[in-house]
């Protein structure tokens, strides 16, 4: 491709050399730059891509895109200097793969929680309902039935786009993404024509990333500000945040709630193990997954894909053979009928939504048992609130390890530790090894009792000291109850 074509709606502030050169490929790791290829210098949170122009002319690249530009200067390499590299390779990623969003119906999940569940939920509906689908998301990306690995919530902008590209040459009709605060303000979406936006809820979560809850709400906030008018902007206003995304858009305005009045409003007529029976704008459906934020994400479903064109009566239907998805609110019974639940939540808000499901299911004559970790190298402040609702939740709480990645584990405990209340002490144990503390659950677990392991969920691996290993907990916990019934 031309360079002039592919730096189209870049924000450039000047130009040395031509633009008019064919090119190669766009890259922002210097290592993979090679021949007429044109480097985006980035500056990262980890390292500035400014520092490697120098590698990448030498490699042959034949463009540098940058925000400062370099002293010496090589001739024969063509420099643009831009406002923002992150964006600027955005709309460069767009250009080369023939902005493939502007021919799919692309939809952006972005809050706290639910986005997982809320993305993969609609592919499956869209998929069920016959159309080619794809789907962007912190488990897995799938190019209609092509499975492929996910390593980022929000991948970067020349990975979105590639796979977006992928789904255009296969003839996807609806693409659902996940879109996370990250990826917001590294500008990972810009570029992107989006179809609709869905709001879940808002809560503490990166502030070790974006330092107040106020910078993380209005990171959010620019995904929905940026959404063009013949989309729609769909929010849940029984979290108080919503009304604030939909502040600013240009977006067709829509509410969904449980508690208050909105344009889609559910109430959930029974909620148990087995699945809820909701009740959704006057129409009832029974679905097989369980608890009050599953109905939200639902609620979104429903919402979304009626606005997307779908019938809601077809939608209802649909909605009723949905499956659980992989490592939120999963549970198994074992032949000793004690009750495993594997679940993601990760946050103190949603670790506090698993166990009020949870406690609104169950008879009160069995113990529950919750086995929880939190992050290395993450947001501390979210530990000891999290070791509090653990603990005053549950009839015993066992701290261990998350992915500790390259924090001493007991560092990690004794951080959450401080949030236990001292009422709640004896019900408490500290357990560093994370197979070990799933074990003792088991061991201490009697018939008809509940254990929640929580944090990991969809996650195989275990991160230690920069080093990733195999850890599946519900293949653990599978095993380990099948050990102990022998």
């Amino acid at each position: 491709m031309q360079l002039k074509d592919i730096l189209y709606k870049t924000a450039i502030e000047a130009v040395k050399g031509p633009t008019d050169i064919t090119v190669g490929k766009v890259e922002f790791d210097s290592r993979l730059v090679g021949q007429d290829d044109v480097f985006v210098a980035i500056k990262g949170t980890l390292s500035d891509g400014h520092e490697y122009i120098e590698k990448a002319v030498a490699q042959g690249a034949k463009a540098i895109v940058c925000e400062d530009l370099p002293e010496n200067a090589q001739t024969g390499v063509t420099y643009v200097q831009v406002t923002n590299s992150a964006a600027a390779l955005a709309f460069m990623a767009a250009n080369y793969y023939g902005n493939p969003s502007h021919n799919l119906k692309l939809v952006g999940v972005t809050g706290t929680n639910g986005k997982t569940t809320i993305a993969t939920l609609l592919y499956q509906l869209f998929k069920s309902a016959g159309y080619k689908t794809g789907l962007l998301s912190t488990v897995k990306i799938m190019v209609g039935d092509a499975e492929h690995k996910a390593t980022h919530t929000t991948p970067d902008s020349l990975t979105i786009n590639r796979y977006l590209n992928e789904m255009m040459q296969e003839g996807v009709e609806y693409c659902f993404m996940e879109v996370s605060s990250h990826g917001i303000h590294q500008s990972r979406t810009e570029g992107l024509l989006f179809a609709g936006g869905i709001f879940t809820n808002l809560s503490h979560d990166h502030l070790d990333y974006h330092k107040t809850f106020a910078e993380y709400r209005d990171v959010k906030k620019m995904f929905f500000d940026q959404l063009p008018k013949d989309a729609f902007a769909l929010v849940n206003v029984d979290d108080k945040n919503g009304l604030v995304m939909l502040q600013n858009t240009k977006a067709k305005k829509l509410t969904y709630a449980l508690k208050t009045y909105a344009d889609y409003k559910a109430q959930i007529l029974e909620n148990q193990l087995g699945g809820l029976l909701l009740k959704i704008n006057e129409q009832e459906v029974w679905v097989k997954l369980i608890g009050t934020f599953n109905a939200y994400n639902l609620l979104a479903i429903y919402a979304a894909a009626v606005n997307l064109g779908l019938e809601s009566q077809e939608v209802l239907r649909l909605m009723s053979s949905l499956e659980s998805v992989s490592g939120r609110v999963q549970f198994i019974v074992s032949d000793t009928k004690i009750t495993a639940i594997v679940d993601y939540a990760h946050t103190p808000d949603a670790l506090e939504n698993v166990l009020k499901t949870i406690e609104n299911i169950r008879t009160r004559n069995e113990k529950l048992i919750t086995v929880v970790g939190c992050g290395g190298d993450r947001d501390k402040t979210k530990r000891p609130l999290m070791a509090h609702i653990a603990s005053s939740m549950s009839d015993q709480a066992i701290f261990t390890s998350d992915n500790p990645r390259n924090e001493v584990p007991e560092d990690i405990i004794a951080d959450m530790e401080q949030g236990v209340e001292p009422q709640n002490y004896k019900k408490t144990v500290a357990v560093v090894d994370r197979r070990q503390a799933i074990k003792i659950a088991c061991q201490l677990a009697l018939p008809n009792d509940i254990i929640l392991i929580a944090g990991k969920g969809h996650e195989t691996y275990q991160e230690i000291k920069g080093v990733r290993t195999h850890f599946d907990d519900m293949e653990t916990v599978k095993e380990i109850l099948a050990q102990l019934n022998k």
